[in-house]
């Protein structure tokens, strides 16, 4: 899928995965996507829930063995 942007949070455990993800959602544009990889299970919960609250868009959510892909649309304005 396409994105603009990548954040690489592998081998980081929570909370450090959501809080980099706030950081790196404020540097996207609107409607721009971000592909986040992780390896924390916990993300599979807490990055759904980061995208509900703050109104970004959940695209797309990929688990391959041990290792989480998401891609997330930041919402517009």
């Amino acid at each position: 899928m396409e994105h603009q942007a990548l954040l690489d949070a592998t081998d980081l455990l929570c909370p450090e995965p959501v809080m980099m993800l706030h950081v790196e959602m404020r540097k996207l544009s609107p409607k721009e996507v971000l592909k986040v990889i992780a390896t924390d299970p916990s993300t599979t919960r807490d990055i759904p829930k980061f995208c509900q609250f703050l109104g970004h868009k959940l695209m797309q959510q990929v688990q391959e063995g041990d290792i989480y892909y998401y891609w997330i649309e930041k919402k517009a304005s």
